[in-house]
């Protein structure tokens, strides 16, 4: 797995939509995370903790891991 999986700039066709290369690990400076790229249908959100979990399980961590919390709560905030 692949930070770019979880990230709004990877395009369907496995490619970065802002010319990067595809990441190995799971770091990228200018990472995106999306809600859809976490859960396949909106419904399924629960909580902000839940997505955090969810990246730390598949290994998101440091500034990724950041981004990912600010995602989640600005998500939670809206609902």
């Amino acid at each position: 797995m692949a930070i770019c999986e979880f990230c709004l700039n990877y395009s369907a066709e496995g490619k970065c939509l802002i010319g990067l290369d595809i990441r190995k690990g799971m770091t990228c400076r200018e990472f995106q995370p999306g809600l859809e790229k976490f859960c396949a249908d909106p419904k399924d959100f629960v909580s902000g903790s839940q997505i955090v979990k969810m990246a730390m399980y598949f290994g998101i961590g440091r500034t990724e891991l950041k981004k990912v919390k600010t995602m989640a709560a600005r998500e939670e905030s809206h609902r």
